[in-house]
């Protein structure tokens, strides 16, 4: 880490971290005064949607509300052909409180570098990053969980593809359980799968104990993350009649 002071306290700070296993580096660089700095936005990128869907957000700094930025994107080994991102300013609701970068059209297999810079009185700060789009595929939650007990104390779990997934057919999805219960006061949980379907029967668990079911997506050749869990959906095995 570097810090310099130009002009009687304006200060340049440069952080560089480089992970050579993956090939990323991250820039963070700001300038600004010492008593009231720029802080660099925290950009996170995401591939909700294999390959079209490429969103990178950052929220609103909370601070400083009139700032405005400046966000381009490149190949890395062709950083002369720089894009410009398109743009979305937060909403009005406090769940919206995020810039967006839609990155249309990148090329598969192929590394990128971001560059968002905040802009505000003067003053600016920036975050500078690559990534591959295999590295950051991430699909939304699986939709529709059901969970239903069937004969034998067995339960069947159900749940419908994240509908933001376009290609379902060209570039499927496979997908993990969790469930879990309490004993004793302790959280207990278990994870299955992979499943390459969308319904799984479960037998053996105990009767009479409350459970709680989600769902995660994952590109089916492993890209990037599973999903956030889905919503949990909470049943009872019900016990046999005498």
């Amino acid at each position: 880490m570097r810090a310099a002071v130009f002009g009687g306290g304006y200060v340049t700070v440069i952080l560089l971290i480089s992970i050579l296993e993956s090939q990323a580096v991250d820039l963070l660089r700001g300038t600004g005064t010492s008593q009231n700095p720029l802080s660099a936005p925290k950009v996170h990128c995401r591939c909700s949607s294999y390959p079209n869907v490429t969103l990178c957000t950052w929220p609103k700094p909370p601070h400083f509300p009139t700032t405005h930025y400046i966000a381009t994107y490149s190949e890395r080994h062709n950083q002369a052909s720089t894009k410009e991102c398109h743009l979305l300013p937060p909403g009005s609701s406090s769940s919206e409180q995020f810039w967006i970068c839609q990155l249309p059209n990148l090329k598969l297999l192929t590394d990128y570098i971001i560059n968002i810079t905040a802009v505000h009185s003067g003053r600016s700060s920036s975050h500078l990053t690559n990534f591959m789009l295999e590295d950051i595929v991430k699909p939304d939650p699986p939709v529709d969980v059901r969970v239903s007990p069937t004969n034998n104390r067995k339960l069947l779990v159900e749940w419908s593809p994240p509908p933001t997934w376009t290609n379902m057919v060209i570039f499927p999805l496979k997908y993990q359980i969790l469930y879990q219960w309490e004993n004793k006061g302790t959280r207990r949980s278990v994870h299955l799968g992979p499943y390459e379907n969308t319904k799984v029967e479960l037998k053996g668990l105990p009767a009479g104990r409350p459970y709680l079911f989600q769902v995660c997506a994952r590109d089916l050749l492993g890209l990037g993350k599973c999903s956030d869990w889905s919503i949990p959906v909470k049943i009872t095995i019900p016990r046999k009649r005498l």
